[in-house]
C-alpha cells in the first residue's frame, strides 16, 4: 500500500514550479538634471590654491625672521630721513661707508680702542670723541681715522683720563637724549642735520646748520640742560666753505 501511494505523495514534487510575478519598480518619468549631476561630481575650483601655498611660506619666513617688518619700515624711514638732510642720500651713504672703514681699522688694532672711541661723520668730516687712558691711544685713533678712504677732515676731541672715564656716563647719555628730543620738537631747527655726542658733560656738535641763528638755537638748547659743562661746535653753516 505504501509503495502504491508513493506517486500520490510525490506528486507535489513533480508538479511544475509556480511563477511569482513581481511588480517592477516604476521607471522615472523625467530625466535627471545632468548639469546638477556634473556640478556635484566636479571638484572645487583650485584658482586660489597656488597663491595660498605661496603665501604660507612667505608668512612663515617673515615670522621666522624676527622683526622683518620693522626692519623694512626702519630702512625706509632711514632712507627718507637721509634724503631730507643737507648732505643728501648720496652723502649719507658715503659717510656710512667711511664709518664702516674706520670702525674696521680701530677694531683690527685693538678692541679696547674701538670700544672707547666715539665716531661722528658728516660730509666726510670725522669727529673723534671719547676718553682713553693714554695719549698714545688718542694719537693712534687719529692716525687710523685718516687712513680710511674718503676722509676729508679729522677733528680730535678725545680726552685722556687714566681713571678709565666711567664716571658721568649716565649723565652723558641723558644729556644726548634730552638734546636730541629738544631739537626734534623745535620747528625752527632741522634736527636731521646734526650729530650729537656727549663726553664728560661736554656736548660735541657736528653737522650743517641752515643759518647762524639756527646754530645758536641748538647751542642754547644744549647749554640749558642740566649737567652740561661745555658745548663744542664743529657745525658748518650751509653755503660756507
Amino acid at each position: 500500500q505504501r509503495v502504491l501511494d508513493w506517486p500520490r505523495r510525490a506528486r507535489h514534487l513533480l508538479a511544475p514550479a509556480r511563477t511569482v510575478k513581481h511588480n517592477p519598480l516604476p521607471l522615472p518619468t523625467t530625466r535627471p538634471n545632468e548639469s546638477a549631476f556634473r556640478l556635484a561630481r566636479t571638484p572645487p575650483p583650485m584658482k586660489r590654491t597656488f597663491p595660498a601655498l605661496l603665501a604660507v611660506p612667505a608668512v612663515s619666513l617673515c615670522l621666522s625672521l624676527q622683526g622683518c617688518d620693522q626692519a623694512v619700515v626702519g630702512a625706509g624711514a632711514m632712507a627718507g630721513s637721509a634724503a631730507m638732510e643737507e648732505r643728501g642720500l648720496g652723502g649719507a651713504i658715503s659717510d656710512t661707508e667711511i664709518r664702516v672703514r674706520i670702525n674696521a681699522l680701530l677694531l683690527s688694532k685693538s678692541e679696547r680702542l674701538w670700544h672707547k672711541i666715539g665716531l661722528q661723520i658728516h660730509e666726510a668730516r670725522v669727529l673723534l670723541t671719547g676718553v682713553v687712558d693714554a695719549p698714545e691711544m688718542r694719537d693712534e685713533a687719529v692716525r687710523l681715522a685718516w687712513e680710511a678712504k674718503g676722509v676729508k677732515e679729522v677733528i680730535n676731541e678725545i680726552r685722556i683720563d687714566r681713571s678709565g672715564g666711567i664716571a658721568g656716563f649716565a649723565h652723558d647719555t641723558w644729556i644726548s637724549g634730552q638734546l636730541k628730543a629738544k631739537l626734534l620738537l623745535d620747528r625752527e631747527v632741522a634736527s636731521v642735520n646734526y650729530s650729537i655726542e656727549t663726553v664728560g658733560g661736554t656736548v660735541y656738535l657736528l653737522g650743517v646748520a641752515r643759518s647762524q641763528e639756527e646754530l645758536d638755537r641748538v647751542a642754547n638748547h644744549a647749554r640749558n640742560l642740566d649737567y652740561v659743562r661745555n658745548v663744542v661746535s664743529h657745525v658748518r653753516i650751509a653755503g660756507s666753505s
